[in-house]
């Protein structure tokens, strides 16, 4: 990581002074001001556009510039960590927002601020929202269905599953490398299942059932495999034709943000150790060879992402003494930290751009949850999108 240079910065040239009200004062408490807009006030819309509500500040304990990018009247949060929820060229994100009345698909423009409504859903799960491979279309779930759906705004959404009566979704879906099919998990009582269902065409299928809790899939890169959570604190892994289903052998403890390393041959995770006066762990995880190893010790870490090579990860603490987001360099084990996030436990996941030039994170510090960004390119290099 290079050394970043101090005090005031000024905004990134594509982020122009006329999209950005700067605020004023370093303080610990922000003041509420203005209201929404009359385009915000309007009935929802499939494909209407709003303008930028970004803002800036100087963060209170690093000084450093941090950009909120939606307003905390209203509340607007990121997909699911594990979900590709920012475009290859890091211009855009997927988001859900209920500034229209009901939360909806948008999309949030990482340049200059505008959003522009995606969906007109009802029951729609702000989590699941996912982006093809391609950047051109999305998938998201809504109700008792998965939708497939334009990133533009414009043309059809199609009903790609739908979830068999008796059933019902449990947790989040996922959308594989090669965007050809969703994964989901759903309950019936005390059976749960892993169901595929293809994009284009039929054919849904059930993976595995146990009586096990499974939830939140992840398709394994370069495998035909899938990752999910058994319960609360264990992983499980399973082929995708049902076969070869394991409990991974992780370190005893607590499972925090687990996700696949972008080639796919280790598994990234945070360790909550059993014993609460150790401190949590970055952790990494080989199925193949079946080993794990530490990375190193954290700041009581509770959420993290890696940029495209692992090389650096971002995080957010729960420590309620520093509720602080870090940027962790693995080679050297050491921590920067970026800025205050003081939000609510378990919640601010943070992510790096495909590019590793921003993070992104999500905080209700200021009133309702709001996406917020910070500039890293002083110190994280700049990574080729997969």
């Amino acid at each position: 990581m290079a050394a970043s240079r101090k005090g005031r910065k000024s905004p990134s040239p594509e982020w122009g002074t006329a999209n950005i009200e700067l605020m004023p004062g370093v303080t610990r408490r922000f003041l509420l001001f203005g209201s929404l807009t009359a385009a915000g006030l309007r009935a929802a819309e499939k494909g209407a556009s709003f303008p930028s509500d970004a803002t800036r500040y100087p963060d209170p304990v690093t000084s450093i510039d941090v950009y909120r990018l939606t307003s905390p009247e209203y509340s607007t949060t990121m997909t699911a960590y594990y979900n590709r929820g920012i475009a290859r060229n890091s211009g855009w994100m997927l988001c859900c927002c209920d500034r229209v009345g009901s939360p909806q698909g948008f999309r949030l423009d990482l340049k200059g601020g505008e959003m522009k409504q995606l969906t007109e859903a009802e029951d729609l799960d702000g989590t699941t929202l996912t982006l093809l491979p391609d950047n051109r279309a999305f998938c998201y779930a809504a109700g008792r269905s998965v939708w497939l759906a334009p990133a533009t705004g414009g043309g059809r959404k199609r009903e790609v599953y739908r979830i068999a009566e008796g059933w019902e979704r449990a947790g989040g879906i996922s959308v594989g490398p090669d965007g050809t099919h969703v994964t989901l998990a759903e309950r019936k009582g005390d059976t749960w299942r892993l169901r595929i269902a293809p994009l284009t065409g039929t054919g849904a299928r059930t993976v595995i059932e146990s009586p096990t809790a499974m939830t939140d899939p992840i398709a394994r890169p370069m495998r035909a495999q899938i990752l999910y959570r058994q319960a609360e604190d264990a992983m499980g892994l399973v082929n995708m034709d049902g076969t070869q289903n394991r409990r991974l052998k992780l370190a005893p403890g607590g499972v925090g943000t687990p996700d696949w390393a972008t080639d796919g041959r280790t598994l990234l995770y945070l360790n909550f150790p059993l014993d609460h006066t150790q401190l949590n762990n970055f952790r990494e995880f080989n199925p193949d060879a079946n080993t794990d190893k530490t990375i190193g010790k954290t700041s009581q870490y509770e959420s993290f992402s890696a940029n495209h090579d692992a090389s650096v990860f971002v995080a957010a603490s729960r420590n309620n003494a520093s509720p602080d987001v870090f940027l962790y360099l693995r080679v050297t084990q050491s921590e920067r930290t970026l800025c205050e996030h003081k939000s609510r436990a378990g919640w601010v996941d943070p992510v790096f751009a495909p590019d590793s030039q921003r993070i992104y994170f999500q905080s209700d510090r200021h009133g309702k949850p709001a996406i917020y960004c910070m500039h890293v390119e002083k110190l994280v290099e700049k990574t080729e999108a997969g």
